[in-house]
């Protein structure tokens, strides 16, 4: 029997609702998503390993300006891009990430160069940015990332003096737009990647989960990959990747189980709104979210592509 391949993919988890949703949005979002799961699938088919997988996945929605992370990130206080990413493969439990991070079209593809090319696990703002440059990266301009969708929502959110993807006039930002992908090879191989543009009008520096190996992403062979998606501040307090993992391993939930423990429990209490996407050692995949919806998709170990928004479906 051969050794099953499977992947899945997010978009991001949050307040998305039907009634606020253009068709024309709506369409260009499930194609994407589509194009995404499909890239990263195509690699697994060929007998590529996990890590290429996500990574391949991730590119296509870094690249699309429908999301939150690449092209799409949103802006800083600063007006300015500043972007975190992780991935993590579960053979030898080997991770890398970036933070704060400017002029790297693919953000998800530094981060694996931190994982394979460097001593370390996770660069930070100048730092990454000088790695960058010493293992040969092409940066581009600012401009590039900028979208006026982002202009005007940093706009509305210092005018109201918040933070974050919320009471704007577009349908889907009250959401946590990070995406993610994780996958399995046929080597048995499972591997998680994450990327992310944070929170809009973010000051300081700040940092969420999505780099943050443990909180947002987790990865080991025989037990499970996980990529998260939400309000960053709480599932870096609840490690709520690495719960997951610990549940799975110690406790022998199964990834159904777990996922829904660690989404619907004590994170869901604290405030932590979000979701996110889960795949272990068979292949079984599991999308957990407390919001409305989240832009997620999938091919599982049959072929089988499945592509959807909100959280009834």
């Amino acid at each position: 029997m051969h050794q099953p391949i499977s992947i899945a993919i997010h978009g991001g988890a949050g307040t998305i609702l039907r009634e606020n949703m253009s068709d024309e949005l709506k369409k260009a979002v499930l194609d994407t998503l589509e194009e995404s799961v499909r890239a990263g699938y195509s690699v697994l088919t060929l007998g590529g390993d996990a890590g290429d997988a996500t990574i391949a996945a991730v590119k296509v929605m870094e690249d699309s300006p429908l999301f939150n992370a690449g092209k799409g990130s949103v802006l800083t206080h600063e007006e300015r891009i500043e972007m975190d990413a992780s991935i993590m493969h579960g053979k030898h439990l080997n991770a890398g990430a970036v933070a704060g991070i400017k002029g790297i079209k693919n953000p998800i593809e530094l981060a694996n160069t931190v994982m394979k090319k460097s001593n370390h696990v996770f660069l930070i703002a100048d730092g990454a940015q000088r790695f960058a440059e010493s293992q040969g990266f092409d940066f581009v301009d600012e401009s590039y990332f900028i979208t006026q969708r982002r202009v005007e929502q940093l706009n509305s959110m210092k005018e109201k003096g918040l933070f974050a993807l919320s009471e704007s006039k577009y349908p889907d930002d009250r959401k946590h737009g990070t995406v993610g992908a994780v996958a399995l090879d046929m080597q048995g191989n499972l591997a998680a990647a994450t990327s992310t543009g944070g929170v809009t009008n973010k000051k300081y520096g700040r940092v969420g989960d999505s780099p943050i190996i443990g909180a947002g992403t987790h990865a080991e062979n025989g037990n499970v990959a996980v990529s998260t998606t939400g309000v960053g501040e709480f599932f870096i307090r609840k490690q709520v990747a690495g719960d997951l993992a610990a549940r799975m391993r110690y406790l022998n939930e199964d990834v159904h189980t777990a996922a829904e423990h660690v989404i619907h429990g004590e994170l869901e209490a604290m405030g932590g709104e979000g979701g996110l996407i889960a795949l272990d050692a068979t292949g079984d995949i599991h999308f957990a979210m407390n919001s409305s919806g989240m832009y997620r998709a999938a091919i599982d170990i049959y072929g089988n592509v499945s592509v959807k928004i909100y959280a009834d479906e």
